[in-house]
């Protein structure tokens, strides 16, 4: 039997399990790659990046979750329940990288602390050399990063929702001992 017929076997008969563990290889590795652009590569994440990550800090436990209830045989409706709240977590994942996509497009305004925005009061001009000395804004509003003609933010949309699908399959799909082929 090939891996890869034995893995659609594995799917078949715990859909919750199959997408947790989708979700936790692909969403694990879209986030050390996050990691990894900003500690090694040395790019800076703007506020919007890491709120994008919230998400994923919520999903891949409860997909983690999700695995080790399929190994542990936990009820199948206790396992879908949970690979629906990470088909949740990761909507919410792709509706903020949407709307940091949008920013970056200037569709919409995006925050005004790290879109522009006002001049706030400073008072004297010593307060606002020192503001200006200290202060590092990373801007929402232009991509660090274009891939393909994607920012960052566009293709964690679009890999968000892919998750969000997998882990929504695994939460409607019935399990199914009947293999065909």
């Amino acid at each position: 039997m090939s891996r890869l017929n034995g893995l659609r076997i594995a799917a078949r008969r715990s859909p919750p399990l199959a997408g947790a563990w989708v979700v936790l290889a692909v969403g694990g590795g879209a986030i050390a790659a996050a990691w990894a652009l900003e500690l090694i590569a040395g790019l800076a994440p703007c506020s919007l990046c890491l709120t994008q990550r919230i998400p994923y800090y919520v999903a891949l436990p409860l997909a983690a979750a999700v695995a080790a209830g399929g190994r542990l045989r936990l009820p199948s409706g206790l396992l879908r329940a949970g690979a629906a709240l990470v088909a949740l977590a990761m909507l919410a994942a792709a509706g903020i990288a949407a709307y940091h996509a949008g920013v970056e497009w200037r569709w919409w305004p995006g925050p005004a602390d790290c879109s522009g925005g006002d001049i706030k009061p400073f008072g004297s001009v010593e307060n606002l050399m020192a503001q200006m000395q200290t202060a590092k804004v990373v801007r929402c509003d232009e991509p660090a990063l274009v891939v393909f003609g994607l920012s960052l933010a566009g293709w964690n949309a679009l890999l968000s929702l892919a998750l969000a699908a997998v882990a929504a399959w695994g939460a409607a799909a019935r399990a199914s001992l009947k293999v065909s082929d």
